[in-house]
């Protein structure tokens, strides 16, 4: 079930990337991963939705992928 959940959030993830396009969407996208991927590893899911929405929003002036608008 575990694999299964990742791979999922994986998949998500992938095809959601070039949709992203500014730090909001980011961050929604992050909240979201991080969430999942928290359920999945059964740790605090509200805390992994924080840390993915952090992490997420840091990404538009990190030189990861195209530039926040």
């Amino acid at each position: 079930m575990r694999s299964k959940s990742l791979l999922l959030a994986l998949l998500a993830a992938t095809a959601l990337a070039g949709c992203m396009e500014t730090q909001g969407d980011r961050a929604i996208a992050g909240a979201a991963a991080g969430g999942i991927l928290a359920d999945a590893t059964d740790n605090n899911v509200l805390a992994g939705a924080a840390l993915g929405a952090l992490a997420g929003g840091a990404t538009c002036n990190a030189g990861i992928g195209n530039p926040c608008y």
